[in-house]
Order: structure tokens, then C-alpha cells, then sequence
């Protein structure tokens, strides 16, 4: 499907620096619509991340942990940034996995890349799927104090999805990614 439009609508005619600390950059610009009138657009600028699908044996590994935003404990996939640039996103997945569950994966394939939520932030989210899990040594950084780890059956997985335990729409959109995916590779990575 080719865009109809793919030309920039907005024009930015200024831009400043609002905000800044080691995890986001908020930025204002007073920008110029199309249609001629003018506005302001708030954009919060994040650096890459990754969230990784880590399934074996028909179980998939999650993460839960107290989310400040939303004022409650949330199931997810694990998922993060190393608030950095990065060269490659593996390497960010694979040390994300190691971070959070304590696993290291054998074989890891990118599923794609996704925008986080680009009505506000801009910020690239590299899906993976890390098949041929092992233990490693779990290293959590200071904000994952509270982080616990859940192993549960795919369809149980599937279920919480469903009847809203787990409302990330990071997991919800890597796992219709990974289904698509596999769909187009039925012999995949995971058993």
C-alpha cells in the first residue's frame, strides 16, 4: 500500500529544550499545519529500546513490576533501554533478557521494529524472540528492585491478554507481531 500523503503535513518553526534527565528529553516545538494554522507539539525523545519475546517449551517468560505512571503492579513482556544511542539492537535485547529474567537466549531474531507511542514520544522499540533459553546471572538495575519474573503457559499468556491482566500495548503488539511472523514461519524457533 503506497502512503497517500508522504509529504510532511507539519512544518517546525522553532524547537527548545524543555526537559532533560538520564531517561527522556521533553521537547517543545510551535509548529505550522497544512491547512495554515499554527500550534504546539510536545515531544518526549527517548532513546531505542527492546522487548523480547522469550518463549521455550510453550511457556512464555514475563516480567511484573511496580509501574510508577499508572500507580499499579503490571505483567509485561521484558522490555527496556539502556538510555543510550545504541549499534545494535541484539545486543540491547540480549542484555535486557539477561537484566530482567535472568536468561540467556541461543538464537535471537528480530520480528521488527515499532514505534512506542508516536502521538507523544518518540522512541523505536526492537522486537525480538529469544528462543534456546539457559539460565544466567540476573543483573537488574536500581529501578527493577521490585521486579519479579512468570514463566506461564502460552495460553494462560493468551488469556491475560485477553481479559486485560496484561494491558501493555508493548506486549499486546510484539505478540500480534510474533503471530504474524509465525503464521509465515511455521517451523519457528519455539517448541
Amino acid at each position: 500500500m503506497k502512503l497517500t500523503h508522504p509529504g510532511h503535513s507539519i512544518t517546525t518553526l522553532s524547537s527548545r529544550e524543555i526537559y532533560r534527565n538520564q531517561w527522556m528529553r521533553l521537547r517543545e516545538d510551535h509548529i505550522l499545519r497544512s491547512n495554515g494554522k499554527e500550534g504546539v507539539y510536545g515531544v518526549v525523545e527517548k532513546d531505542p529500546a527492546a522487548i523480547i519475546l522469550p518463549i521455550e517449551n510453550g511457556r512464555v517468560w514475563l516480567v511484573e513490576q511496580f509501574r510508577y505512571t499508572i500507580r499499579e503492579r503490571a505483567l509485561e513482556l521484558p522490555q527496556g533501554g539502556w538510555e543510550m544511542e545504541i549499534d545494535d539492537p541484539e545486543e540491547l535485547a540480549r542484555g535486557e533478557l539477561r537484566e530482567e529474567i535472568g536468561m540467556h537466549a541461543d538464537k535471537m531474531t528480530l520480528l521488527g521494529r515499532l514505534w512506542v507511542a508516536y502521538g507523544f514520544t518518540r522512541q523505536q522499540q526492537y522486537v525480538f524472540l529469544a528462543a534456546g533459553l539457559t539460565p544466567a546471572e540476573k543483573n537488574p538495575d536500581p529501578e527493577e528492585h521490585d521486579l519479579t519474573v512468570h514463566a506461564v503457559s502460552i495460553a494462560e499468556f493468551e488469556r491475560m491478554l485477553l481479559d486485560g491482566t496484561i494491558r501493555d500495548g508493548c506486549t499486546h503488539a510484539a505478540w500480534g507481531l510474533y503471530l504474524t511472523w509465525r503464521a509465515r514461519n511455521p517451523s519457528g524457533e519455539t517448541s
